[in-house]
């Protein structure tokens, strides 16, 4: 017999439990056995009883545990979605604040390819600013487009005037007047453009 200190730990307590639970079984078995046997009932109809009741007590816990299992596989169907959506959520949320930060610096951009179209910006500490603040943004998915000489696009360009020339056969971008800025595939704003039409 193990000695009991003055505390009793989770597994003690388990066990006691456990214990007094199949006392009580083995007393209850005995006390149906003590019963039946005056009832003249014999030993197989009482193995055939108890396994009945034992095949029932199964399929009880057998439909309990499908129930559990279907609870916890829509419970973690949930969170996966739960965490997909915010996960979405978090990556919109950062795409539309880089957005409205370079929209909001547009001008600025502007007033820098215009002083490097006229060659201020060829050398110097302004120079370095420029670059540094383009590759800052570029890591941020920005870039700028246009340039003469390439295709009219109405969906990249705006176009401010048009001329006729024989020189192209389709629609073609004549002179840049203000680059256009996206970031990635989404445009921020069509570049400006004169077109130049063929006759």
């Amino acid at each position: 017999m193990t000695e009991h200190t003055g505390f009793n730990t989770p597994d003690d307590e388990g066990a006691e439990s456990a214990l007094n639970e199949a006392e009580s079984i083995v007393n209850d078995a005995a006390d149906v056995l003590d019963a039946n046997n005056d009832g003249h009932i014999s030993a197989e109809e009482l193995a055939t009883a108890d396994e009945n009741a034992a095949d029932s007590a199964l399929d009880h816990a057998q439909e309990t545990a499908k129930e559990h299992l279907a609870d916890l596989q829509r419970l973690q169907a949930e969170y996966i979605n739960y965490r997909k959506r915010v996960d979405r959520d978090r990556a919109l949320a950062s795409e539309v604040a880089t957005a409205k930060t370079i929209e909001a610096l547009i001008p600025v951009l502007d007033d820098v390819a215009g002083a490097r179209a006229h060659g201020d910006l060829d050398e110097g500490p302004f120079a370095a600013i420029a670059d540094k603040l383009e590759a800052t943004l570029g890591k941020l998915g920005w870039s700028s487009f246009g340039a003469s000489g390439e295709p009219f696009d109405p969906a990249i360009h705006e176009a401010l005037a048009s001329q006729p020339t024989a020189d192209v056969t389709v629609p073609t971008v004549l002179q840049v007047v203000q680059p256009g800025h996206r970031i990635g595939d989404r445009v921020l704003r069509a570049a400006r453009v004169l077109v130049a039409q063929p006759e």
